[in-house]
C-alpha cells in the first residue's frame, strides 16, 4: 500500500513539473496600487487568476503552464463605482467591470509583457511592446537561464512626463499625462498601424511618433515590425516583471485615486 501511495504521490509531483514549467514574479515598485491583469494567447489553457490588485512593494508569484503564451500588463488608476458596483480603470482597463479581465484585453495605451514560452528550438520568446502605447514603466528579467541571450528588456523611463501633446491621455480635467498613445492608436492611419499596403516591413517604417518611444527605451517594440532589436531569447528560465522598476511615477495625487486598498492578493494557491 505504501508503494501505490508513493507511486501516486511521485506521478503527482511529476505531473505538476510538467504542467508548471516557469515562474512570473509581478514586482509593484510604483507609489501606488495597481492592478495587474493577464491574457493567454490562442490555444493557450488560462491562468488561474485574470487581474487582481497589488499594493505598493509587493509581489506575486505566477506558475505558468509549459508552452504558455500570453500578455501580461498593469491597469492604473482604478475604483469600483460605489453605484452600480462596476470596476474600471483609467488607463489599460480590460472593460470587464471586476478586477478579473476573465480573457479580455488591454483598452490602449498599455505597456504590455508578451511571452512564448518553450517555443521554436525549446526557447523562450519575451519582449516589452508599446505598439499600444505606454502607461507605466515595465522591465523584465529572466532569471537561471540556460542558455539563449536571456537580455533584460523594458521601458524604465517616464515616458508620461514627456508624452508629446497629441499622444497624451489626461484625466482630472487637468493636464497631467497618465498614457501615452502611440502614433497608431491616436490617429489610426495605415501608415502607423502597419496595416493594408503597410503591412510588411518593407513598406511599414519607423514614424516619428515610434521613433519617440524608441528612442526613450530602445529595448521596447516601438511599433509593428521592430522585432530586429527588441524580441529576446531565453530558456528554462523565470521571469521577473518589475512595475516602476525606478520607482515612478511620484503620484497619483490622493483626488485622482479613490480605490480602496483593504482587500489586497499577494499570491496564489495552485
Amino acid at each position: 500500500m505504501a508503494s501505490i501511495h508513493f507511486f501516486f504521490l511521485s506521478f503527482s509531483l511529476f505531473f505538476h513539473f510538467l504542467s508548471y514549467s516557469a515562474t512570473i514574479t509581478l514586482q509593484n515598485n510604483c507609489t501606488h496600487t495597481i492592478w495587474p491583469a493577464i491574457l493567454s494567447g490562442a490555444g493557450t489553457a488560462p491562468l488561474s487568476t485574470t487581474g487582481f490588485s497589488l499594493l505598493p512593494s509587493a509581489s506575486s508569484l505566477l506558475s505558468v503552464p509549459t508552452s504558455w503564451s500570453g500578455r501580461i500588463w498593469a491597469r492604473t488608476y482604478c475604483s469600483t463605482d460605489p453605484s452600480s458596483g462596476r470596476f474600471s480603470c483609467a488607463t489599460a482597463d480590460c472593460g470587464s467591470g471586476s478586477v478579473e479581465c476573465g480573457g479580455a484585453c488591454a483598452t490602449p495605451p498599455a505597456t504590455l509583457a508578451e511571452f512564448t514560452l518553450n517555443g521554436g528550438g525549446g526557447f523562450d520568446f519575451y519582449d516589452v511592446s508599446l505598439v499600444d502605447g505606454y502607461n507605466i514603466a515595465m522591465q523584465i528579467v529572466a532569471v537561471g537561464g540556460k542558455s539563449g541571450n536571456c537580455t533584460t528588456t523594458g521601458c524604465i523611463e517616464d515616458l508620461n512626463e514627456e508624452c508629446p501633446g497629441e499622444l497624451r491621455v489626461v484625466m482630472g480635467g487637468g493636464n497631467r499625462s497618465v498614457a501615452c498613445r502611440s502614433g497608431c492608436v491616436a490617429f489610426g492611419k495605415a501608415e502607423y498601424c502597419c496595416s493594408g499596403v503597410y503591412a510588411n516591413p518593407n513598406t511599414c517604417k519607423p514614424s516619428n511618433y515610434s521613433k519617440y518611444f524608441k528612442n526613450h527605451c530602445p529595448l521596447a517594440y516601438s511599433y509593428a515590425f521592430d522585432d530586429g532589436t527588441s524580441t529576446f531569447t531565453c530558456v528554462s528560465a523565470n521571469y521577473v516583471i518589475t512595475f516602476c522598476p525606478s520607482s515612478f511615477p511620484r503620484y497619483p495625487p490622493s483626488s485622482f485615486f479613490t480605490h480602496s486598498n483593504n482587500q489586497i492578493i499577494f499570491g496564489f494557491n495552485h
